[in-house]
C-alpha cells in the first residue's frame, strides 16, 4: 500500500504524488471546498481514481487537528480493489433508509469486505441510513463512516463524490474488495451521564417532542441555563444518552436543530418513543481515555499494526477539548503504532460498538477504521 498526504490551504503549492493514486480521501473546510479548484484538478490529473470525503468541523492530518484546510490523502493498493456508489437525496425524496438501500445495491457483492460511507450531515437520519445499508449487506461485510460537518454553523454540508464532484445533499460509499486487506474498527465515547432516566413520551423518528410529558425543548433549556441562548450549537456540550431496551448498550445523541414553534429537538439519529434518556457531560481526561479505548478496539485481532487509519470524531468533543483536542488524536496514533491518519470532526459517527455487534449511528464518539494490506 502506497500512501501520501498533503495539507492544502489557499496558498498551497501544487500537489504532486510520487505514484498514481487509486483512491483519494478528501476532508476539508466547507467554504474552502466550495471555492477551491484543487479537487477538480486532481480528478482531471487522475481520471481513474475514486474520491471519498466531505466537509468537516475540523480536519485530521496524522497527529494534528486543522481548521480551514483540505486534507488530501492518496492511496494505491497492491492487491485490493475499490468500487463506489452515490445517491442524491433529492432523487429519493430525502428518505434516509432508501438512500442506504440504493447505496449498497449499486456496489458489486462478490468479494466485498468493507464499506466506508460519508453522508450529508443535516438532511439525513443516520439511524435509518445505517438500517437501509445493513439490509443489503451480507453479515460478514463491515460498515463504518460518518456524517459531514460544517463547523458549529449547522448551515450546509458537502460530500466529495466518487468522481471528484463536490455536492450537497448527497451520500456516497466506497467498497473494499478482496482478502488482502485487514480492517479494524472501534468506537468509544468518554461522556458521563447524570441525573435521572427520563421517559420519551412523544417522538417521531429523530424528532423529540416530549420528555416525561413536558415539551422537550423547554425541559432541555432548563438543563442548559444560560447556555440555552446558544442552541443548537451549545447542545453539543450536553448530549443525551439514549437506551431503547435493557439489552442494548446506551448510545449518545446530539442535537442538530431546534423548533421553537412545537418545542421539539431534532437529532442526528432516532429517539424512539418509550426509550429512556439522560443528560451527559464530559471532562477532558475521560474523552481522551475514550479515544484510546477506541484505538485498542480497532487494533484488536490484527496481527500487525495498521498502515492507514480514518478517524471520525464528533464536533462536540472538539468544542469540549478545545486546545487539548490534538491529545485525543495523538493517543490514537500511539496505540496504533503511528500509521498514516486522516479524518474529520463530524455530525455523527457510523460504526459497530464492537466486533460482535452491528453498525449503528453514534454521536460524541471517536470512531476509528484501520487498514492494512497483506
Amino acid at each position: 500500500m502506497n500512501i501520501e498526504q498533503f495539507v492544502y490551504t489557499d496558498n498551497s503549492s501544487p500537489i504532486r504524488f510520487s505514484f498514481t493514486p487509486q483512491l483519494f480521501f478528501i476532508f476539508g473546510h466547507r467554504e474552502l471546498l466550495e471555492t477551491s479548484d484543487i479537487i477538480n484538478q486532481l480528478a482531471k490529473k487522475y481520471p481513474y481514481a475514486i474520491f471519498s470525503g466531505c466537509s468537516t468541523a475540523g480536519e485530521i492530518a496524522n497527529e494534528f487537528v486543522k481548521d480551514h484546510t483540505i486534507i488530501i490523502t492518496g492511496i494505491h493498493f497492491e492487491n485490493t480493489a475499490v468500487k463506489s456508489s452515490k445517491i442524491a437525496l433529492s432523487s429519493i425524496q430525502y428518505s434516509s433508509i432508501e438512500a442506504g438501500r440504493q447505496l449498497v445495491a449499486k456496489l458489486p457483492t462478490e468479494g466485498l469486505k468493507h464499506v466506508f460511507v460519508v453522508s450529508d450531515g443535516l438532511r439525513v437520519n443516520g439511524t435509518d441510513l445505517v438500517k437501509g445499508m445493513l439490509e443489503g449487506l451480507e453479515s460478514e461485510v463491515t460498515l463504518t463512516g460518518g456524517l459531514a460537518g460544517d463547523g458549529a454553523k449547522f448551515s450546509k454540508t458537502l460530500i466529495v463524490e466518487p468522481d471528484g464532484v463536490i455536492a450537497s445533499e448527497s451520500v456516497a460509499a466506497i467498497g473494499f474488495y478482496g482478502d488482502a486487506l485487514s480492517i479494524g474498527f472501534g468506537s468509544r465515547g468518554g461522556w458521563d451521564s447524570f441525573g435521572l432516566d427520563r421517559l420519551v413520551t412523544k417522538s417521531t423518528e429523530n424528532v423529540l417532542f416530549e420528555i416525561d410529558g413536558q415539551p422537550a425543548l423547554d425541559l432541555y433549556k432548563s438543563f442548559l441555563g444560560d447556555k440555552a441562548k446558544d442552541l443548537p450549537s451549545s447542545g453539543l456540550l450536553f448530549p443525551l444518552s439514549m437506551r431503547d431496551s435493557e439489552e442494548r448498550a446506551p448510545v449518545v445523541r446530539t442535537i442538530l436543530g431546534i423548533n421553537e414553534d412545537d418545542k421539539s429537538l431534532t437529532f442526528a439519529g432516532d429517539i424512539p418513543q418509550g426509550s429512556f434518556v439522560r443528560l451527559m457531560k464530559a471532562n477532558n481526561d475521560r474523552l481522551i481515555s475514550g479515544a484510546e479505548e477506541a484505538a485498542h478496539a480497532a487494533s484488536k485481532g490484527l496481527t500487525n499494526s495498521p498502515e492507514f487509519a480514518i478517524l471520525v470524531s464528533c464536533v462536540g468533543r472538539k468544542l469540549v477539548l478545545k486546545q487539548m483536542v490534538e491529545e485525543e488524536v495523538e493517543s490514537v496514533s500511539e496505540v496504533l503504532g503511528g500509521p498514516v491518519m486522516t479524518g474529520f470532526y463530524s455530525y455523527g459517527e457510523l460504526a459497530p460498538f464492537n466486533r460482535d455487534s452491528l453498525c449503528e449511528l453514534h454521536n460524541q464518539t471517536m470512531t476509528i477504521t484501520t487498514f492494512r494490506e497483506q
